[in-house]
């Protein structure tokens, strides 16, 4: 291909086709990145929460960590899983290197920070706007951010949507533990990267149109859950009775 206009038009000729190189390649990054999302927005929600309501003594410290977390370069987390996953770490035993584990693995660790610095947030303004009525029933601090998380799940549609854009579009940690292997761990990311090097303007321009359309239809996808949950929300608000009204 000598022109940008060329390799534009066989970029999407290679979408439209359903070129099976290049649809193996997007389905095994959105399986990916799916799942590591996915992981990490559970277990980050839960400890994001409990982070926002609790205190104790080194706090402080553990927020400066988790900040610190936020701006880890992709490679130094894919050098840690490397190190963890390789033959004589102390994980070594379990094979997973250069493998999807390692991939799920590394991408998990990346997002979690991400997820749990923003779940923390958003609960600690709820709970300084309105949890005061959880602690007057009694509700334990773990009891109590989970029901601030939930009644901001609104909110947390937008961490989970920024957790899964944060690791589709990841390329050093993958590359290090996945090894790029054709048909194997060779993602969306990577596969750019790689077929830029090699050339093949054509591949690399097919997959980055693919992957800016997935995010495009992730901000439809939430604009519409979070204008959903805003009418449900209404309806069951107007459905209540008025306060200090008997049944």
């Amino acid at each position: 291909m000598s022109s940008l206009g060329e390799s534009g038009l066989a970029a999407v000729r290679l979408i439209a086709d359903a070129d099976p190189v290049l649809w193996s390649i997007v389905w095994r990054s959105l399986a990916l990145s799916a799942a590591a999302s996915a992981l990490a927005f559970v277990l980050g929600t839960v400890l994001g929460a409990w982070l926002a309501v609790s205190r104790f003594p080194g706090r402080g410290l553990v927020l400066a960590v988790l900040n610190t977390l936020l701006s880890l370069p992709s490679v130094v987390v894919g050098l840690g899983v490397y190190l963890l996953l390789s033959r004589s770490g102390p994980l070594g035993f379990l094979g997973w290197l250069y493998s999807f584990k390692a991939m799920l693995l590394a991408q998990t660790v990346l997002v979690m920070p991400i997820v749990i610095a923003l779940v923390r947030q958003v609960v600690e303004d709820a709970d300084a706007s309105h949890g005061e009525q959880l602690r007057s029933l009694g509700a334990s601090p773990r009891l109590r951010g989970l029901l601030l998380a939930w009644d901001e799940r609104s909110a947390l549609l937008t961490v989970a949507l920024a957790a899964f854009g944060r690791a589709i579009a990841e390329v050093g940690a993958v590359m290090l533990v996945g090894g790029n292997m054709d048909g194997f761990t060779r993602v969306m990311t990577t596969a750019i990267a790689l077929e830029t090097s090699k050339g093949d303007l054509p591949l690399a321009m097919g997959l980055g149109l693919v992957l800016l359309g997935v995010v495009l239809l992730l901000q439809l996808l939430l604009a519409g859950l979070r204008a959903w949950l805003q009418k449900v929300d209404a309806a069951v608000a107007a459905a209540a009775p008025p306060a200090g009204t008997r049944a």
